[in-house]
């Protein structure tokens, strides 16, 4: 046997990466972080799209040229154009036959011909009973029956002029007998009569071949009619008044009288689909004659095209991707743009499946435990690598040089001193050569973690300045870092997220990454150390760490009845209030470290006070270093116990 390879052609590519989960976590963390909800923020992913998969907006906007290159590119007039054309051809080849005949009835002829109305549908009319002398003008006549009957039935029924490109007396018979069947089964069905489901059957049984659709019972069957003849009835309604006049009356022309069958059928279906759009239409403004069934189908497909918009906005309630009709999309823009359509519906079905997103009680989206694990190890990375960066400095974030064996083990790196993990050093060798012969990468170090504790308390400013000055993002990123290495490398350490804008509030790390900036004004660094210090006297055998981010100075202090007062500038009050919680803090062992963002005097002033009677420091990073600041601070102050 021989075997031919080429390009795959039959829909989603089998051999596809599955869709990139932890690249459209850092998306959608970057999104909420950025103050968008976690709902808006799956919107937008979907909206944009992922790396490789166009997204929601890309196939919106190709639907919508697609639709406007319709309109452009069309006119509705493509029959009454043929029919005009075949007229003239007839009445050409008539005179040319009367021509040379000397004869008082030919020239009778000719002045009746002469006299004919000047509309296309008139004139045809009037010449229905003429007794044609020319052959040719004859067939060309006898063309416009068949043509308006081809138009009209393919204006109904998708696909019928093709079939009917050679008309017989003995087809006109079927098609009289299929629409006058058809038209006896509606009205049965219209009136509740119980032997619908078997007039179904036998109208199937004798006319099943006029329906490729194969529709399953009558309810199918008057859907796909209503549909088409509803397309059939906004296309009129684009025409102009004088050329819906023009086509009514040439229909009645059409062969075997069929014209008042179809007319009656379309009032039954537009009874018995009232919801279907007949009232609308589209201004059509191109050079491209389209015939009554072409016209149709562009009506048609503007309408799928509407649908198709309509389901990518997701803008309803209850959208879901799955909602796309993928067949549609496909016959309107192409398969690719179904298997975008089908990869970001099973994006967002992995995002729910794969415990990144979870529904709150409130009903709303929020980032699962998982998802917020994700995003933490992304911002550590990211301060790890500036830290690598820095003056030549390698990796900190080691679990400890000295302490008690967490267990775990990671490959040796050059100046590690941590103990050899022998047995999986061995093992590693064994593995990778089939004997005990060590190289450099079987090395495993064990990892170790120092038994004293921390109770770590990270202040991060909320006030409005700090996302106006695009604080916002850098401090959550710093929030996530530290968090995560907390939690996965300095477990028995109690770390406290507070933050503090008029109020101060202690938060998860899911609160704090999905914290929208709001317009309020207070930065209530009192309030702030007062939940500090609640932290740190509740864990009394951990080495108190208070970090403070922010970049304004104390302007809102909290009263005793809980009320919080702000002024501009801040008030001596304020700053004693403040000021007298750093003392309380220094009293109970607690460094304070302040991370200055901005380049404020006032605030400059402050902080160093703050850090001489808190016994910490002050460090003044860029938005991009803060998280590098942050961590190195929290991990000198271990390796200072």
């Amino acid at each position: 046997m021989r075997y031919r390879y080429g390009r795959w052609s039959g829909g989603a590519d089998p051999l596809a990466p599955p869709v990139d989960l932890r690249a459209a976590v850092d998306e959608l963390g970057r999104e909420i972080m950025e103050g968008a909800s976690p709902s808006s923020a799956l919107r937008e992913l979907l909206r944009r799209g992922v790396d490789g998969t166009r997204g929601l907006d890309d196939m919106t906007s190709r639907l919508w040229q697609r639709r406007s290159s319709i309109q452009r590119r069309h006119r509705l007039d493509g029959t009454l154009s043929e029919v005009r054309r075949l007229l003239d051809s007839a009445l050409e080849a008539e005179r040319r036959a009367l021509f040379p005949d000397p004869s008082d009835d030919a020239r009778f002829r000719e002045a009746q011909l002469d006299a004919l109305p000047p509309g296309t549908a008139a004139a045809v009319q009037e010449l229905s009973s003429y007794d044609w002398r020319s052959s040719e003008a004859r067939e060309a006549f006898s063309q416009i029956r068949e043509l308006l009957g081809r138009e009209l039935l393919d204006q109904r029924f998708q696909g019928m002029k093709e079939a009917l490109s050679n008309v017989d007396s003995d087809d006109v018979k079927r098609i009289q007998r299929m629409l006058a069947d058809l038209n006896s089964l509606l009205e049965a069905h219209a009136a509740g009569s119980p032997d619908t489901p078997r007039l179904f059957d036998d109208f199937m049984r004798k006319h099943g071949d006029f329906f490729p659709e194969n529709p399953r019972n009558v309810d199918e069957l008057i859907d796909a009619l209503a549909a088409r003849s509803a397309a059939a009835q906004r296309m009129m309604n684009s025409m102009t008044d004088a050329q819906r006049a023009e086509l009514s009356a040439l229909s009645q022309q059409a062969f075997g009288g069929i014209g008042s069958q179809l007319s009656t059928l379309d009032s039954l279906l537009q009874r018995l689909r009232p919801g279907e759009d007949w009232t609308s239409s589209a201004r059509f403004r191109g050079q491209d004659p389209l015939g009554l069934g072409e016209g149709a189908q562009a009506m048609a497909d503007l309408a799928e095209l509407d649908a198709l918009a309509e389901q990518l906005g997701q803008s309803y309630p209850g959208a879901r991707l799955e909602d796309i009709d993928l067949e549609a999309l496909e016959r309107q823009l192409g398969s690719s743009a179904a298997v975008d359509a089908r990869r970001l519906a099973e994006l967002e079905k992995a995002l729910r499946q794969q415990n990144i997103l979870e529904r709150a009680p409130d009903g709303s989206l929020r980032l699962t435990p998982k998802a917020l694990r994700r995003l933490g190890e992304t911002a550590l990375r990211g301060v790890v690598d500036q830290l690598r960066s820095s003056q030549g400095s390698r990796d900190t974030v080691s679990a400890g040089a000295a302490g008690e064996l967490m267990g775990s083990s990671r490959p040796w790196q050059f100046g590690d001193t941590e103990p050899w993990d022998v047995p999986r050093t061995l093992r590693n060798a064994v593995l990778r050569s089939g004997s005990m012969s060590l190289d450099v990468v079987d090395l495993e170090v064990s990892d170790t973690e120092h038994r004293t504790r921390a109770a770590v308390a990270l202040c991060v400013d909320t006030s409005w300045s700090m996302v106006q000055d695009g604080r916002w993002v850098p401090m959550k990123r710093t929030a996530l870092a530290l968090h995560h290495l907390v939690r996965t490398r300095f477990r028995t350490d109690a770390l406290q997220l507070v933050t503090f804008g008029r109020y101060a509030e202690a938060v998860d790390i899911g609160q704090l990454t999905s914290l929208e900036g709001v317009w309020e004004q207070g930065t209530n660094l009192h309030h702030a150390l007062l939940l500090a210090g609640r932290h740190v006297r509740r864990h009394p055998d951990a080495q108190p760490v208070v970090l403070v981010v922010t970049d304004g100075e104390p302007t809102a202090h909290l009263e005793p009845e809980g009320d919080a007062e702000f002024n501009y500038p801040p008030l001596p009050r304020t700053l004693t209030k403040t000021l007298n919680e750093v003392d309380a803090l220094a009293r109970l062992g607690a460094t304070i470290s302040v991370f200055k963002l901005g380049d404020d005097p006032r605030l400059a002033e402050f902080v160093d006070i703050v850090a001489r009677r808190g016994g910490g420091r002050v460090v003044s990073p860029d938005e991009e270093g803060l998280g590098a600041a942050v961590v190195s601070d929290y991990l000198r102050s271990r390796r200072r116990r």
